[in-house]
């Protein structure tokens, strides 16, 4: 997802646009037409919940089987746009959680893993952020966002994240995103893609 994507899903109505990126005139009248287009290419809120579910149940397995030995210090990551919150399904200043995924990190932390979360969002929501995730039940370990005034690729910055994890003594066992940019760049022992339907749901 784009820097711009994201400030923009995050901010769910036009007040909290405003709030959030202080900007009265491009911010309402431009993600009202891309909203428009993505729409149209994204299936039902039914069968993308399906489609989530049939990821979340392996990856559910496969940390029931990974983190069966307690020890270490283990985490998962996790993307929020559209793989933690239903940002284009129902977007709010609290958008509600994609419940199988919130499923998954309860399962993570109840087995000792850390959940952490990496976003292009970027820092300056960092407040509204957080408390959206706590508000609807997830487990908040640590919250790695875009730095200010940082330009460098989607795929860099979140990459960089997953080292700082990883030198923070984390060893990441899964990595969940619903985009190539969240995945890609390894420092993950697995990793699981959910839909977004070629771009729609980015």
């Amino acid at each position: 997802m784009s820097p711009s994507k994201a400030r923009l899903a995050v901010a769910g109505t036009a007040s909290a646009a405003l709030l959030l990126l202080g900007s009265a005139g491009t911010a309402d009248a431009q993600p009202a037409a891309t909203s428009t287009a993505v729409a149209a290419a994204a299936p039902s809120y039914a069968t993308w919940i399906a489609d989530v579910t049939a990821v979340t149940t392996p990856a559910a397995a496969y940390l029931e089987q990974r983190l069966a030995v307690p020890g270490g210090r283990n985490a998962i990551v996790l993307d929020i746009d559209n793989t933690s919150l239903e940002t284009h399904y129902n977007p709010a200043f609290t958008t509600p959680a994609i419940k199988p995924v919130l499923a998954l990190a309860e399962l993570a932390k109840a087995k000792g893993a850390a959940v952490l979360f990496v976003s292009d969002r970027t820092e300056v929501i960092r407040w509204p952020t957080e408390g959206n995730l706590k508000a609807v039940g997830y487990p908040t370990d640590g919250l790695y966002l875009r730095p200010l005034f940082n330009f460098d690729p989607v795929q860099t910055n979140k990459t960089k994240a997953r080292i700082a994890i990883e030198q923070a003594g984390y060893t990441i066992v899964a990595n969940i995103g619903n985009n190539l940019t969240d995945l890609d760049g390894g420092h993950a022992e697995r990793t699981f893609k959910l839909p977004d339907y070629n771009g729609a749901l980015s």
